[in-house]
């Protein structure tokens, strides 16, 4: 714990001074959902600045991880990681801003200043996605340590890559019944706001294009997690290239998981509900993945008894 602390102090110092405003808006956001009785969208007004808080808290503590595994600092990876920052917090201070006015941050034309601070999100994520490519792209012409690993950083940050983009639809929805000036929505077939899963607020009526956004981003830490139990359980019954090809197949299907629900969500159906061609689907990836799985580990087995017979 020592150890890793020592490290932690180490990392990229705007990315951890993110992580720890962050984790002081997590704790003014969860009082904030607790004492503040007004509702906005059928949820506590404070969910939304609760919700990006947490997320920015592990997105941060993630990158500013994968930033110290390089072998030697990358200045243009640092740079990147700081636009990051910058990106985050002006998100943020709209999201918090828009609360404390008592109206939604996104999808909110309905005065020239929420039109204007919605573009402005519009601006920080795509700015924060090319931030977030470059930074992909320097991790992925860096050799790492640990070939797991490195498939593991690599393809999470590209899976997170994908989950940002399948979130863009979200921005042409237009919802029947919405009010004037509301443009984009967030549920596909029903309004926003209605009937939704605990916390997540996903609808439990429609589609909608957070879950696929929320498996995509999430890559960041399942997949190096993934590669963490690997060695951790598995390290010394299997080498390390069969180790790197089980996250090259555990990432396909990660990134395969995220299109499945963001089109599960386009066509308009609940992520709890999913009918035969979902389920269908479904049924597809996890063969296709079982089948990637046994066929490493039979590759690996031959090869370990063609060294056992030499």
């Amino acid at each position: 714990m020592t150890t890793l602390r020592n490290r932690a102090a180490g990392w990229h110092r705007p990315l951890m001074l993110l992580v720890s405003a962050m984790a002081v808006l997590t704790v003014v956001a969860a009082v904030g959902v607790v004492a503040d009785p007004r509702v906005l969208t059928g949820a506590p007004i404070w969910l939304k600045p609760l919700k990006f808080a947490i997320s920015f808290v592990l997105y941060g503590v993630t990158l500013a991880w994968m930033l110290s595994l390089l072998p030697r600092r990358s200045r243009a990876a640092e740079r990147a990681a700081t636009v990051i920052v910058a990106m985050s917090v002006l998100e943020m201070v709209v999201i918090v801003g828009q609360v404390l006015r008592g109206t939604t941050s996104h999808f909110n034309g309905t005065t020239t200043l929420n039109a204007v601070l919605f573009d402005v999100m519009g601006v920080a994520i795509t700015v924060l996605f090319a931030a977030q490519f470059v930074l992909a792209v320097v991790l992925a012409r860096r050799s790492l340590p640990d070939r797991a690993g490195g498939h593991a950083v690599r393809l999470g940050l590209a899976v997170s890559l994908l989950g940002m983009l399948v979130a863009f639809p979200m921005v042409v929805q237009r919802p029947a019944g919405a009010a004037a000036g509301i443009s984009g929505a967030h549920s596909v077939g029903v309004p926003d706001g209605g009937p939704g899963l605990p916390l997540l607020g996903w609808s439990t009526t429609g589609g909608d294009l957070r879950v696929g956004h929320f498996v995509g981003m999430h890559a960041l830490q399942a997949l190096p997690l993934l590669a963490i139990l690997l060695d951790r359980f598995l390290g010394a019954r299997l080498d390390e290239l069969t180790r790197a090809r089980l996250v090259l197949v555990g990432g396909t299907a990660y990134a395969g998981l995220t299109l499945l629900v963001t089109g599960q969500a386009l066509r308009g159906q609940p992520l709890v509900a999913p009918d035969a061609l979902t389920l269908a689907a479904a049924g597809v990836l996890v063969a296709a993945t079982a089948t990637a799985t046994t066929l490493v580990l039979a590759r690996r087995s031959r090869r370990t008894g063609v060294v056992l017979v030499g």
